[in-house]
């Protein structure tokens, strides 16, 4: 199971993915390069990996659903 902490909400306008902050570095509003077919393999549960543009730490995807992104890793601090 995958505990919230470990999850990174996102948006989807038209075919762009973006995130409200990024979860390393804090940069707001970040446009991602995460096409639709990746976020569709990710919510089949296919791991994929997502390099933030802002400041190229990566992100693993274990799963995807509607609204967020679950990661292998921390990413909330709470």
């Amino acid at each position: 199971m995958l505990k919230f902490e470990n999850s990174w909400p996102y948006d989807q306008v038209m075919n762009d993915i973006y995130v409200n902050e990024c979860p390393f570095c804090q940069q707001e509003n970040v446009l991602t390069s995460f096409s639709e077919n990746k976020l569709q393999l990710a919510k089949e549960g296919i791991k994929q990996l997502l390099v933030m543009p802002c400041c190229h730490n990566k992100l693993t995807i274990v799963q995807a659903d509607d609204d967020y992104f679950w990661s292998n890793e921390k990413l909330r601090n709470q």
